[in-house]
């Protein structure tokens, strides 16, 4: 075999497992149209209110069920045969999107509706993000879960690429609420490829009974294990401050540079095809572990400061194509390394905070970076992400100065997972 075929295999690696490449083709559909009216939502509520406070707020809206109801959502997930609700929830995610578009396109379409439609898709992204997160590990299994979690990450960032940019010229020329639709019109795909999978080959962590306290015991378990408290906490900074592009990268696109709804669209496919790239390298080489973690943040905070001050519009789509290799590096480090450290029987209470963190934090950053933005422009908006990075960055430098992991070098993650909830259960 060359070394061109076995690194194409290592990159690829998951896809070797046929229910993962059932998960992906649907995904890879969905997605697309989910970045569609993400983008295509964002560019309303601006056309309707000319705020970007207003539309910080909305941001918040559709994440404050995340912040507020996020980890019990991952208790849930522990409790329940994921792929089911699922399939569950990306149904009644394609109904929301379907009654958004049919009020767009009927011209009915009001700021509040935005808004309890906003609310309605968090409360969906509250219990099917974890188990969302936590299904990866049943379909691949732990060797190949890096590898998983980051072609997932190249497949948001495809269709990051792809999406924006379809929606910026869907808008231009037959309106945003086109956009909607199609996005409904998409969750069929990943609900046939649920259903479709084969359920003898899923290896389903065995459910938590249900009991008093799961939640507590979740929140205890993952302050008790550093491996698992300090990625967290690092997400939880850049999470609300660095990932508030849907509040900024519209502003940034229409006044710093006087651009359309198209040229915001380009703006997000830049990201989205530096992110495919930072992907595909973090598939076939990345680490897990908190010096990776640590590094990716520092990068992160590094390439946000140069968006924030590109002269021009054609230098800050380079800038923002290496923004988004350098955040999907670090969330697929931090995903990983989350996975492989958690307890099977905490694994979705675990990524129910990683959800928190990186999602249910945009209800305090979405506004106080509209906030920024509105007052400072939208360079101002980018400059205070890229300090959370760096701030991010440092504290995880801090923390492996004075922190030495518990296992020795051949031990498994999974042990000392299930030693700490033995710990905390005695």
């Amino acid at each position: 075999m060359s070394r061109a075929s076995r690194a194409a295999r290592a990159t690829f690696a998951a896809l070797e497992i046929p229910n993962y490449r059932k998960y992906t083709a649907g995904q890879s559909v969905s997605l697309v149209g989910t970045w569609m009216q993400s983008t295509a939502q964002a560019w309303l509520v601006l056309t309707l209110t000319h705020s970007a406070v207003a539309l910080g707020a909305i941001v918040a809206l559709q994440t404050l069920p995340v912040l507020v109801l996020g980890a019990y959502g991952g208790v849930v997930a522990d409790r329940v045969d994921k792929r089911r609700l699922m399939v569950l929830l990306q149904s009644l995610m394609g109904l929301q999107a379907l009654v958004l578009g049919v009020l767009t396109v009927t011209g009915l379409v009001r700021v509040w509706q935005i808004a309890l439609l906003a609310v309605v898709l968090g409360l969906n992204n509250t219990f099917e993000n974890p188990s969302r997160q936590a299904f990866v590990l049943e379909m691949v299994g732990p060797r190949d879960l890096r590898n998983a979690v980051s072609l997932n990450s190249v497949m948001v960032n495809v269709a990051r690429a792809v999406g924006p940019a379809a929606a910026g010229l869907l808008i231009a020329s037959v309106g945003v609420g086109i956009c909607f639709l199609l996005n409904a019109a998409s969750f069929v795909a990943v609900v046939a490829s649920l259903l479709a999978m084969d359920r003898a080959q899923l290896s389903p962590s065995p459910p938590a009974r249900r009991a008093r306290g799961q939640l507590r015991q979740g929140l205890s378990y993952v302050a008790g294990v550093p491996e698992l408290l300090l990625p967290l906490l690092m997400m939880a900074l850049v999470g609300t401050l660095a990932y508030e592009f849907q509040v900024v990268l519209p502003v940034l696109a229409s006044h710093t540079f006087h651009g359309d709804a198209r040229t915001y669209g380009f703006m997000t496919a830049a990201m989205g095809v530096g992110a495919v790239m930072g992907g595909l390298v973090t598939a076939a080489r990345g680490g897990t572990g908190l010096r990776p973690v640590t590094l990716a943040a520092a990068a992160f905070g590094l390439v946000l400061l140069l968006a924030a001050v590109a002269p021009d519009v054609a230098l800050e789509y380079l800038a923002l194509a290496l923004v988004g290799w350098a955040s999907i590096s670090f969330i697929a480090r931090g995903n990983s390394t989350l996975q492989l450290n958690a307890a099977p029987s905490m694994r979705g209470r675990v990524m129910a905070l990683w959800a928190i963190a990186f999602m249910g934090t945009t209800p305090i950053g979405g506004p106080l970076v509209g906030w920024i933005t509105a007052a400072g422009g939208a360079r101002a908006g980018l400059g205070t992400g890229a300090l959370s990075c760096l701030v991010a960055a440092a504290i995880g430098l801090l923390a492996r100065r004075r922190w030495r992991p518990q296992a020795g070098p051949g031990a498994a993650p999974e042990t000392v997972a299930e030693e700490e909830l033995s710990d905390l259960s005695a």
